[in-house]
């Protein structure tokens, strides 16, 4: 195997045959040759005869060396202008051929070219439109699209890859100060140390647990154990769970929760992600704010909105809110305790039942509107 310049490793085998442009060039200079040979032949072999009948009905008397000597001017003309009609035609269609064939291997250049360049790992690379026609265009756009999806995917992971490592960095280094302290004398073993170890070792295994549900929701791999649930009684249970936690920050928590019939749901996961929203409003909402949880019957849908009137978000923020480790203030977030993807996992499991989630806000400091929709 050999390397390119940038040490990218390239297979190597069998040594390759004539360039595209070349052997379809060649195939189509033999069909013209096929071509050209079977006119001559045909016609030499059929033109004389058929002059000869003309002449004979044509009825004008003449000796038969007049007649030998007209068939034979009449054959050598035939052969030189067949001749050099042939030979234009097949250069002018080899010329035709390999001006086209130069453009089609031009075109599968660059995308062997930026195929290459994205296999390297350089994803920017993209392929313009040959101009010939709507199937070589197709396939353009195609591959650029493909790079496109590859390009984000990338981002998205090494972004992943750095939040996580960030993430990870905090409690493991209170662990890590904390035991270095006990083992020079500085701190004794006591239950205020243990209680912060056990208090980072809880964060790491949340943090683990959290990357685990999102990447199994994500693809399709949860097991989820649906049934039939009263709708109105989930929103009812996710509300109770969290009301001490709300009393304990003096944040009011209301509802409103109206007869909506039954689901078919697995009732911890959707309970699981009423109370991702539910933590992520009582995280931005100061003491003295409200939240206030509904749920209503909608055409064929279940509706459960989770609003707050706490600091809001500014409309270039909503369309990442689901994205993992993405926050608007991380330092603010991260002093609060979130791992960066609850609401990643909260869309995740929405839509493993076939519903969605979506945010809404005004704006900074006019609350946040979280709206959950799961098909009856």
């Amino acid at each position: 195997m050999n390397t390119t310049p940038h040490g990218d490793p390239v297979a190597t085998g069998k040594p390759r045959r004539g360039g595209f442009a070349t052997r379809l060039l060649l195939a189509q200079g033999l069909v013209l040759i096929a071509g050209a040979l079977t006119t001559w032949l045909v016609a030499t072999a059929v033109g004389p005869s058929i002059f000869h009948d003309h002449l004979a009905q044509a009825g004008v008397p003449r000796t038969e060396a007049e007649t030998r000597h007209i068939e034979e001017a009449f054959a050598s003309a035939l052969l030189i202008s067949l001749g050099v009609a042939l030979l234009t035609a097949v250069v002018a269609a080899l010329a035709v051929s390999w001006y086209f064939s130069r453009r089609v291997q031009r075109s599968l250049g660059q995308v062997t070219a930026a195929a290459a360049q994205i296999a390297a790992g350089r994803y920017a690379a993209r392929v313009s439109a040959p101009g010939l026609g709507a199937e070589f265009a197709t396939l353009a756009d195609t591959y650029n699209a493909l790079a496109d999806k590859l390009e984000s995917t990338e981002a998205t992971r090494r972004r992943m890859l750095a939040d996580l490592a960030h993430e990870m960095r905090t409690p493991l280094a209170t662990v890590d100060a904390h035991l270095e302290a006990v083992e020079d004398g500085v701190r004794d073993l006591d239950t205020e140390t243990l209680s912060v170890l056990r208090e980072s070792t809880r964060r790491l295994r949340r943090l683990a647990e959290d990357i685990g549900a999102v990447s199994r929701a994500e693809e399709g791999h949860l097991d989820l154990q649906p049934h039939s649930v009263d709708a109105a009684s989930l929103a009812t249970s996710a509300v109770a769970a969290a009301a001490d936690r709300y009393a304990a920050k003096g944040v009011a928590l209301h509802s409103d929760v109206r007869p909506a019939g039954f689901l078919t749901v697995d009732s911890e996961r959707i309970g699981q992600v009423l109370g991702n929203l539910l933590d992520n409003a009582l995280r931005h909402t100061p003491q003295g704010g409200r939240v206030t949880v509904a749920c209503r019957r909608l055409d064929h849908w279940v509706e459960y909105t989770v609003a707050d009137n706490g600091v809001g978000i500014a409309a270039e923020h909503l369309p990442h809110l689901f994205d993992r480790f993405y926050r608007i203030d991380t330092a603010r977030d991260r002093d609060h305790g979130g791992s960066g993807i609850g609401l990643a996992i909260a869309k995740a499991l929405a839509e493993a039942h076939g519903g969605g989630l979506s945010a809404s806000s005004r704006g900074p400091g006019q609350g946040a509107t979280f709206t959950l929709r799961l098909p009856r």
